[in-house]
């Protein structure tokens, strides 16, 4: 969504928009209309940038995308280290 550039869906994070937040679905689970995004800080980013998040959930408005930054940040972390 952000970088544009394909990848397995297996590879990719699920996102969906709850009450204008963003929020992480790892899972899938979660009902509503979702959007696919790599897990990657730089990705998310760019998204946010080019106002990709509301397009992509036919919504209004700004998103809160904080809880999703969090929830990246962390699994970017994870990864990093040895």
């Amino acid at each position: 969504m952000g970088c544009r550039k394909r990848a397995a869906k297996h590879e990719l994070l699920r996102v969906v928009a709850i009450e204008g937040v963003c929020v992480p679905d790892p899972r899938g689970a979660l009902p509503g209309r979702g959007a696919h995004l790599h897990p990657d800080l730089a990705c998310l980013d760019l998204a946010v940038r080019r106002r990709a998040f509301p397009r992509a959930f036919r919504l209004q408005g700004v998103l809160d995308t904080d809880a999703l930054r969090a929830y990246v940040g962390e699994r970017a972390g994870e990864t990093s280290a040895p």
